[in-house]
């Protein structure tokens, strides 16, 4: 039988675990619609005035049609956060809808606060994640599949069929924050030095020149 001193122990664990397991910080309030135009910053943005609030801070049908792919990667993310729904401001929720191309790529990224569970809406799809450890878990997923993607961990998701695909993301965030590691390695500003990314990627400076010129802006 565990001593009184075990049993506080052991809570006193089972409630950080779970502290340190949410994503947003839980909500004070029955709503707090953002008030994106404020201009105020803080951790989240500051609600809007309760008597000025409409169902249409809690809707949106930008999820209900397929993007574009006709770009780079031949994928397309399109988000149903706090930006575009207002209402979402302290919730801890938010939605993509991500459409692919055949062949069509969201390459390896990051949502720093966020974990990431999608749904195959279409399509099929070769999807993984890298743990801390460098191991690779990757699994092909069908029409009606689920899978997880860990907070914080490398991603990606490949449409290696012949048919467009798409899936509909859920996160444990109002802004869950994506990290396209090309693009924030290669196209920051102010650039990477180059012979820090060189050395990095054990590779040679006009290697990572040519890299970064895949990343600038389009003209």
């Amino acid at each position: 039988m565990a001593s009184p001193t075990q049993t506080l122990l052991l809570l006193l664990t089972t409630v950080f675990f779970f502290i340190s397991a949410s994503a947003d910080p839980d909500m004070l309030q029955d709503l707090c619609v953002a008030d994106l135009p404020s201009g105020i910053k803080i951790n989240g943005f500051p609600c809007k005035d309760a008597a000025t609030v409409t169902s249409a801070d809690f809707f949106s049908q930008g999820l209900a049609n397929p993007g574009l792919t006709n770009n780079t990667f031949g994928a397309l993310v399109t988000g149903a956060n706090v930006m575009t729904i207002p209402g979402l401001n302290t919730l801890g929720v938010s939605l993509s809808r991500i459409d692919y191309a055949p062949g069509g790529l969201n390459p390896p990224h990051t949502h720093p606060r966020a974990t990431e569970i999608v749904f195959v809406l279409e399509g099929t799809l070769d999807v993984g994640f890298l743990t801390t450890a460098n191991k690779l878990i990757s699994q092909s997923l069908k029409k009606g599949d689920v899978f997880a993607f860990p907070k914080g961990l490398v991603h990606f998701q490949k449409n290696n069929g012949h048919v467009p695909a798409s899936v509909i993301a859920a996160f444990n965030s109002q802004l869950p924050g994506t990290q396209s590691l090309g693009a924030t390695l290669f196209g920051s500003t102010p650039p990477v030095p180059d012979n820090i990314l060189a050395q990095a990627f054990q590779t040679s400076s006009g290697t990572v020149k040519h890299i970064k010129s895949k990343f600038q802006p389009k003209k």
